[in-house]
């Protein structure tokens, strides 16, 4: 929301954006370079500004008709402005930074880059097979000419694998810890410990299957989140006749016939009909859905039971389906920032201990007299001594220990409904000290219905609706989407609206034929009215929502109901017996906010805020100490999504504001959900310190034992590996368990 446009030149490597008010300027600056490196580093061909393009009109990827609407897209020279379309004076208060270009950097190759090969463990795990059964063959035929072979066998069963990655890495001008491993091995075979050079290969590779099986368990996990999609979909032409058409050329408008036990294929608007919609796949709620007529449906759920007709919101590739499935594929590929720590310091790692081990060679050969390769058979050398400091230094638990422990997070959380938006977003929730949360659509249900019509003067409550809903057919807000449900349902007729705005925090303007309209708070439209014959007319009661609308003498409102999650006081309890402090920032006025505060027993409500105070409020908590989350319905409440240091949105159902400003998305729009997401965070917190523990603890003791001499090769890969397959299974841990109570 506070971006205003964004300038690309690929002739003078130079990006520009433009921000409006006060905003969180590295944030937003962050996302549009992450975003164009992404795009660069994956040599993605649909977006030709990147590769020197400027004409976006004959791009692969054209625009929704929706996005053309709403942004203006300009070409000067070299440079091409993309803009929010906004009134013409809002340019002058634009302020421009710029960020740098990114560069395509090397290929990283870490767990995500498997995420399409989730049985590759299996070829893996055969290899290592291969070359435990070959080396064990060798060990009981010690002495026969027939065991070189054998040993040759294993060294090329077990090393097959990890040398294609290590060629890779060196394609890249990269070692790590696959590089040493078969430095140890071929450095074994030269001085003639075939059999510690065949265990190491085999317990490297074995260690390497169970890896990737944990990742393609990880994979899979996530995978079943998502049936196989329908392929084509039932088209009613406007004579009423029913004609198959591919899912990929549905546009908005198209009305689809979706029988029992079908799919819905793209996102779309009850428009006759009655029926229950599984949505299990999207938001992990197995009770089914009740759907009628005005209610929304989402691509990849089932129609359980009825014949309905449904009218086409978005295409295929814009379905919530596709946007949840493209944040859980971008969150595992966003690393914590412990994640990145250990990253960039296990490269690092690798060439000391290369160093290190290459120093103590010399040490025990020229200092200490150890032969240098060949010694006596009960005597170790200065190489074989090196060989075994290789292996026990390997940082290879230490690599993985965190990103493990972050991805079997992000699985069972989106199996739950619980999506992050990457590892970070798991690590900062589990600091927190203070919840804030919005009202309508977090602490009630969010599902408002329309109680009521009253028009001043009487006898036109009809033209009020109509009013209503035309205006609010073009946002996204809970009291909008009630209002518009409304009108689909008592098939009430759209006005054509000229001149529509927004203003922010207030309400709606626009005009209908040159006759202005105003719809939003009581106070805001009643002052822009010369005679009101509704200034006498009481506030609704609380608990209940009211919308004032006016056309010339006409005045008139809609009253609307939003009941309490039933959940909500459960939740606000237990924040509390988590010792986290509780706000909850509302718009509404002081008696609904008075009315919420003694339902729910809270201690701090704050009422009649506007969006920009909500962000206030939001960085006034900050500054007293602690981290805060931000809970709302991923709409009107974005900026303050933004503002917190971690935002979560009650915005499953379609809410594309939830999906892109959020770092966690609940998509059971169910508020309990976010203890269960505070819960997975902490429990992967205590995992991930579990790993480093176990990783960094073995390395110190196995390296100690080595510099003594004090460990043979084989009882060092033994170790050294085993720690690996120890802390991969601690994190699979939260595949199982997840953020059960009983588990913490």
């Amino acid at each position: 929301p506070s971006l205003e446009a964004v300038t690309f030149n690929h002739l003078r490597k130079t990006i520009s954006v433009a921000t409006l008010g006060q905003v969180d300027v590295p944030r937003i600056t962050g996302k549009v370079a992450d975003s164009v490196k992404d795009i660069e580093n994956h040599s993605d061909p649909d977006c030709g500004l990147l590769q020197g393009n400027t004409e976006c009109s004959s791009c692969s990827k054209p625009l929704a008709e929706q996005l053309r609407r709403s942004l203006t897209i300009r070409r000067e020279g070299d440079s091409t402005t993309i803009a929010r379309v906004t009134c013409p004076t809002a340019p002058r208060f634009w302020r421009w930074r710029d960020i740098p270009w990114p560069k395509v950097v090397p290929i990283e190759i870490d767990m995500a880059e498997h995420e399409e090969h989730p049985d590759e463990w299996k070829g893996q795990m055969v290899a290592a097979i291969i070359c435990g059964v070959a080396g064990l063959v060798a060990y009981f035929l010690k002495g026969n000419p027939a065991t070189i072979y054998l040993h040759l066998l294993a060294y090329l069963a077990g090393s097959w694998f990890t040398a294609q990655e290590v060629w890779e890495r060196l394609e890249h001008r990269a070692i790590d810890v696959h590089f040493l491993m078969l430095a140890v091995a071929a450095g074994s075979a030269c001085i003639g410990a075939w059999g510690e050079g065949a265990t190491l290969l085999f317990l490297f590779s074995f260690s390497g299957a169970l890896e990737h099986y944990a990742l393609g368990r990880t994979q899979k996990e996530i995978s079943s989140l998502f049936r196989e999609a329908p392929k084509t979909a039932m088209v009613l032409d406007a004579n009423g006749m029913e004609h198959e058409t591919k899912v990929e050329n549905l546009a908005p408008g198209m009305r689809l016939l979706i029988k029992p036990g079908a799919q819905f294929p793209v996102d779309g608007l009850i428009a006759k009909g009655q029926s229950a919609s599984d949505e299990s796949n999207l938001t992990g709620e197995a009770v089914p859905v009740e759907k009628t007529v005005g209610d929304t449906v989402l691509a990849g759920t089932m129609n359980l039971w009825g014949a309905v007709e449904v009218n086409v919101t978005r295409s295929a590739d814009e379905s919530s389906l596709q946007k949840i499935i493209k944040l859980i594929r971008d969150a595992q590929r966003q690393k914590a920032p412990s994640q990145l720590f250990t990253d960039k310091i296990s490269s690092t790692y690798t060439y000391v201990a290369l160093g290190f081990s290459f120093v103590m060679f010399f040490v025990w050969w020229k200092l200490m007299g150890f032969p240098a390769f060949k010694a006596p058979e009960a005597t170790q050398t200065a190489f074989y001594r090196t060989m075994t400091l290789l292996v026990v230094a390997s940082p290879c638990a230490l690599v993985l220990s965190i990103p493990s422990a972050i991805l079997a997070a992000i699985a069972w959380g989106a199996r739950h409904g619980i999506l992050f938006r990457g590892g970070a977003a798991v690590e900062r929730l589990a600091g927190i000290t203070t919840v804030a949360m919005d009202k309508t659509g977090t602490l009630t249900t969010g599902e408002l219905r329309v109680e009521q019509v009253e028009s001043f003067p009487p006898g036109r409550e009809n033209e009020i609706a109509s009013i209503a809903c035309s205006m609010e057919r073009l946002s996204n807000h809970p009291l909008a989407r009630a209002i518009t449900k409304y009108g689909r349902q008592h098939s009430l007729a759209e006005l054509e609206m000229e001149k529509f705005e927004s203003v922010t925090g207030q309400g709606l303007k626009a005009a209908l034929k040159s006759e202005a309209c105003v719809l939003g708070r009581r106070e805001w439209v009643f002052g822009l009215l010369t005679t009101n014959p509704a200034k006498d007319v009481a506030p609704v009661a609380a608990g209940l929502n009211e919308v004032w609308v006016s056309k010339g003498d006409l005045v008139g409102r809609v009253i609307l109901r939003d009941d309490i999650r039933p959940e909500s006081a459960g939740v606000v309890k237990e924040l509390k017996e988590l010792g986290l402090k509780t706000v909850v920032l509302t718009g509404d006025r002081q008696a609904t906010a008075d009315f919420l505060k003694q339902e729910l027993q809270l201690t701090d409500v704050r009422s009649e805020l506007k969006p920009e105070e909500k962000v206030n409020a939001i960085r006034l908590l900050s500054r007293e100490g602690g981290k805060v989350a931000m809970i709302g319905d991923g709409v009107n409440d974005a900026p303050s999504l933004v503002a917190a240091d971690v935002g979560v949105a009650m915005g499953g159902r379609g809410a594309d504001a939830a999906l892109e400003q959020a770092d966690v998305v609940l998509m059971h729009d169910r508020l309990e959900n976010f203890l269960a997401a505070f819960r997975l965070s902490q429990r992967s917190r205590i995992i991930i310190r579990q790993n480093l523990v176990i990783s960094l603890g073995t390395v110190f003791v196995l390296v100690c034992f080595a510099i003594a001499g004090k460990i043979p090769l084989t009882l060092g890969v033994v170790g050294h590996e085993g720690s690996t397959v120890i802390v991969v299974l601690n994190s699979l841990r939260l595949l199982i368990t997840g953020a059960s109570k009983k588990s913490r």
